[in-house]
This record gives C-alpha cells, sequence and structure tokens, in this order.
C-alpha cells in the first residue's frame, strides 16, 4: 500500500478576514455583516488560491519522484503562474501548455512566467479535451528526452487537490464560527468542493465563471471523496455571471471591480473575483443574503490577470477621473 501523501507547506496559513463595512452599508447590509477571506495573500508567487491545491498535488509529484511539473490553461491562467512559482520554490522545471498560438504582446500573468522560469509550449490547438491531449504529448516528449515530468490537472483541480479547501473550510469556520454564506468563484471545481465538504452545500455559494461546461458534475465528483452524502442537486450555483464566455468583461462585473475598489480599496479581477462579487451584489439586491446573517466572500486571487485582459484598459479609462 502506497504511504499517504502529506501536504507540503507553500502558503502563508491562516489567510486574514477582513471587514467590509463601507460596501455592506453600500448594499443595504449591517456593516459587520460582509467580510473578506484574503486567500489572494496566500504569499507565494502573487498570491491566490491555487496554492492550496499545490501543496497537495505537487507533493503527490515529488512522492512520485518527478522533476518536471507540467499544467495547462490558458494564456493568463493564474494555476500556470502559481504552478510555475511552485517548480521555482522547490527546484523543479515548470512547463505550462497553453492552446492557440503566441501574441504578439505579454503582459499580465505571461510576464511573472518568465520571471519565474518557465517553459511555455503554445500548441496551436483550441478545446480543452485538445488541450489534456496536446499536455500529454508533452508529457511524452519529456519523459524522452530523460525528464520526469508529473502533470498538474487543470486547474490544480483533482480529488486529492479539494482537501487544501476543505482545510480553508476549517479554518474560516475557526475564523467565523457565526458564518451564513461563503461566495467563491467556480472554476475548474476543487475549491468549491472543499469549501462544501467542510462548510456544507447550504453554506457555499459557488459563482460559475464559465471555464468549464460541467461545472456541477465537476464538483459533485470532487466533493464525493471527502462528503459522499452530498448530492449535484444539493449545490448552490449561480450561473447568471457567466456573459458571452469565460473571456467577457460584463456589465455586473464593471460594477464589482469598481464598487469593491473604490469602497474598500480592494482589487479583484475580471474573470474570476469580478464575477463571484456580482454575484453576491445580486443575491443581495434579491434578498437572498439578508442583513443580520454573516456572509464571506472568498478572495481567490487572480489580480495578474487584470493586466493582461483585452478589455479591461478601456473600461479604466472610461471611469477614470481626470482633471
Amino acid at each position: 500500500m502506497s504511504e499517504p501523501i502529506v501536504p507540503l507547506t507553500l502558503g502563508t496559513w491562516p489567510t486574514p478576514v477582513e471587514p467590509m463595512p463601507r460596501l455592506a452599508a453600500a448594499l443595504g447590509l449591517g456593516r459587520g455583516d460582509l467580510l473578506i477571506k484574503r486567500d489572494d495573500l496566500t504569499g507565494l508567487g502573487g498570491g491566490g488560491n491555487k496554492i492550496r491545491k499545490l501543496e497537495w498535488t505537487a507533493a503527490e509529484a515529488l512522492a512520485n519522484d518527478a522533476d518536471t511539473l507540467v499544467t495547462t490553461g490558458g494564456p493568463q491562467s493564474n494555476h500556470a503562474r502559481l504552478t510555475a512559482a511552485t517548480a521555482a520554490r522547490l527546484g523543479l522545471r515548470a512547463v505550462l501548455v497553453f492552446p492557440g498560438e503566441p501574441g504578439v504582446a505579454r503582459s499580465g500573468n505571461l510576464v511573472l512566467d518568465a520571471f519565474l522560469g518557465s517553459e511555455i509550449v503554445f500548441t496551436g490547438v483550441t478545446g480543452q479535451q485538445a488541450l489534456a491531449d496536446a499536455a500529454t504529448r508533452v508529457c511524452d516528449r519529456l519523459r524522452a528526452e530523460g525528464a520526469r515530468p508529473a502533470l498538474i490537472p487543470f486547474g490544480g483541480s483533482s480529488a486529492l487537490a479539494t482537501r487544501g479547501y476543505a482545510r480553508c473550510g476549517e479554518e474560516l469556520m475557526s475564523q467565523v464560527p457565526d458564518l451564513r454564506t461563503a461566495v467563491v468563484a467556480l472554476g475548474s471545481g476543487a475549491t468549491m468542493a472543499g469549501l462544501v465538504a467542510s462548510l456544507g452545500p447550504d453554506r457555499t455559494l459557488g459563482v460559475d465563471v464559465g471555464a468549464v461546461d460541467d461545472s456541477r458534475q465537476r464538483v459533485a465528483a470532487f466533493v464525493a471523496a471527502l462528503s459522499p452524502d452530498v448530492r449535484a442537486d444539493d449545490l448552490r450555483i449561480d450561473r447568471d455571471h457567466i456573459g458571452s464566455g469565460y473571456p467577457s468583461l460584463t456589465d455586473t462585473v464593471e460594477e464589482a471591480l469598481t464598487l469593491v475598489a473604490r469602497l474598500e480599496g480592494i482589487i479583484l479581477d475580471p474573470t474570476y473575483t469580478g464575477r463571484a462579487m456580482a454575484a453576491l451584489i445580486a443575491a443581495t439586491r434579491r434578498g437572498e443574503i439578508e442583513p443580520g446573517n454573516t456572509t464571506v466572500f472568498i478572495h481567490t486571487g487572480g489580480v495578474p490577470g487584470l493586466f493582461g485582459h483585452a478589455d479591461v484598459p478601456a473600461f479604466a479609462e472610461s471611469v477614470q477621473k481626470v482633471t
């Protein structure tokens, strides 16, 4: 029997929980009703939620004697950036496998990927399955060259990685015992799944960002490894803020980015946390999040991606006050 995986320590724990009194008041909540869990302040490589997952998946890679971490994602992938940072911390090689062709401009996470010493493979393919197949071929090539690659799954999400956010949920409950609702972006699934496993489905609201087509089924599958009694139908998932697709910048996200920045001095990203905050605002306005109940927004990071988003510069210019 193989030994159980012992997670690495790559982040700074616990991440802080802070009040958001001015935003709460603007939404009609009590000033103490709305808190933010700062998982953007996890420490390594610019911070973000993927570190909690990588503590487990990178530990598994080391247990299997890997010398190279390979993963997939879009060119502005936060997970890819933090995989590169983890590899740097551990003295490993990082190979990031992206769809499409390299663009002329390099910005956002791509700049940090370069600083962190990662190797980038643009595959020319589109679609999740084609990208996964391309990553497998990259691993085959690396093995033929004498490397020992470990393929970290898309978004860092797996049944093993789910344990990272189950621990986060336990950490959060110790910080906020009266928690009623935790609001979190739902991308590849394991972050929400871990929170559901420790907080329960009633206290976890996942906001689908459109990263995968089968988000409910993915979350349910990841939860099953830790909480087999939770069914897919039990999950609270908001799909109202995907817009025209994963890369889009919607009006509700623009409002969320601006409100949180101007009322609390906190920066969100347009893909994940911006959508999650837009859903929190909408749920409050509908009366689903009520005054007197403690709501925690999970800030999963991703701010470097703000600087690589095609639509953000024009939006920022449109709201800039110039005197």
